[in-house]
């Protein structure tokens, strides 16, 4: 029980209540950035010529990957709301 109590000091003496908070956001934030850039990898690819089987399964590597994005956006504004 006392050493609860002395965890849960240090805590509010560092400021630390908000820890799991703020490491869910920037975890969030960096699966966006990754998820961004291979959004960009994919369209770029998706400009060259590749034939239509290449294609398709680009198109639906882009739908998934914007459909991620979208949660991401959602889970970082609930987030931030808190």
């Amino acid at each position: 029980m006392k050493f609860i109590k002395f965890i849960d000091s240090v805590k509010s003496f560092l400021g630390l209540e908000n820890f799991e908070k703020s490491t869910k956001e920037k975890s969030i934030k960096k699966l966006l950035e990754k998820l961004k850039a291979k959004k960009k990898i994919a369209t770029d690819s998706l400009k060259t010529n590749h034939n239509e089987k290449e294609m398709a399964l680009l198109q639906e590597e882009l739908e998934i990957i914007s459909k991620q994005i979208k949660k991401g956006k959602k889970l970082l504004k609930l987030l931030k709301s808190e």
